[in-house]
């Protein structure tokens, strides 16, 4: 089914646009949706829902990040402000002002304070070296 939100006419558009386009558009419902459960989860005064509710939006939340790391791998300008603003300390103002003066950024918090699932810094997808050959 065509997209009823191009604002553009889809001919003009190249397909890496429309995939763009998809990916947006996903996100935003992806993002709706986490909020429509959120407000669900708080609304409701039935524990066993609110539970059920709160799983559901939780599973957004995984769709949404998926979407956006699909978009930072395919545009250039989403991995550089990705890079740029997620996993940083401090006000994310100061990030942004330090970005574009050309200061010292706030980065990402150091690897050695980020904890994995068991404490051992894989993350549990084996080595990427296995089986190459040189």
């Amino acid at each position: 089914m065509a997209s009823d939100s191009y604002h553009e006419g889809a001919n003009a558009l190249s397909e890496e646009s429309k995939d763009l386009h998809r990916a947006i558009r996903s996100l935003m419902e992806e993002l709706d949706a986490v909020d429509w459960y959120q407000q669900r989860v708080e609304a409701t005064r039935d524990a066993e829902l609110a539970a059920i509710l709160a799983h559901n939006r939780d599973e957004e939340i995984e769709h949404a990040m998926m979407v956006l790391e699909w978009l930072r791998r395919r545009n250039p300008r989403f991995d550089e402000n990705a890079r740029t603003y997620l996993f940083t300390e401090g006000p994310v103002t100061e990030v942004e002002e330090s970005a574009t003066s050309g200061g010292d950024t706030p980065g990402p918090a150091d690897a050695s304070e980020r904890k994995s699932a068991d404490d051992s810094g894989s993350l549990g997808i084996g080595s990427l070296k296995k089986g190459m050959s040189r």
